[in-house]
């Protein structure tokens, strides 16, 4: 299921900070750049009321949840509100194993293979390479050296238009994207300008 939202585009917006008046917009920007799976962290402002807008309003084809999600309890908020995805920062298997059982898309964080192995035993759709920054593409090829060939890897943490080729090269098969793509202080013009520039960034790497 997820894999099919990650098809043409293979980049998880994540919107921390989203205020749910600006929520509709910034959906929409992200859209027409072609992003299909939105993420609002829950330590955003009234988190579970911008999800509610997003998944009202955005196309069926996106995908829309929550991220820095922490507990069992979070994961039903998030499935009454109509969101159908759960990110999390760390790999917690009873918030993967809720989420399962909800039915819903669930990327945990993961800074280890052991970590890694341990989330996709429990259902985990896809593993977040988390924080990126501290995770470099030498040590994601030996992590895809021993990793299932179909594990979808997105690393997440400092990523920007300029730094994506190494880790793809690598074997990372998308990205999630932070404050490089979204801020509360940007205009929903910047928004959608910084989103147009991941994706043209995404497809001259694909067309390479």
């Amino acid at each position: 299921m997820l894999r099919d939202y990650l098809t043409d585009l293979p980049l998880v917006a994540i919107l921390r900070g989203l205020r749910p008046e600006n929520a509709e917009a910034v959906g929409h920007s992200l859209v027409e750049a072609g992003f299909r799976v939105i993420e609002v962290p829950l330590n955003s402002p009234e988190p579970f009321r911008s999800i509610e807008i997003l998944s009202r309003t955005m196309p069926a084809d996106v995908l829309v949840g929550a991220g820095t999600v922490l507990d069992p309890d979070q994961v039903i908020g998030v499935h009454d509100v109509g969101g159908k995805l759960i990110v999390m920062p760390h790999a917690d298997l009873d918030v993967i194993r809720a989420a399962k059982k909800a039915r819903l898309v669930c990327t945990p964080g993961v800074a280890t293979p052991t970590e890694a192995f341990a989330a996709l035993k429990a259902g985990a759709d896809a593993i977040k390479i988390f924080p990126a920054e501290a995770i470099p593409p030498a040590v994601v090829k030996a992590w895809r050296a021993v990793l299932p060939k179909d594990a979808i890897v997105l690393p997440v943490g400092g990523i920007k238009p300029d730094n994506m080729k190494p880790y793809v090269d690598a074997g990372a098969n998308g990205f999630g994207l932070g404050s490089a793509l979204f801020t509360p202080a940007m205009s929903v013009e910047e928004i959608g300008s910084r989103a147009r520039d991941f994706a043209a960034a995404w497809r001259d790497l694909r067309a390479a």
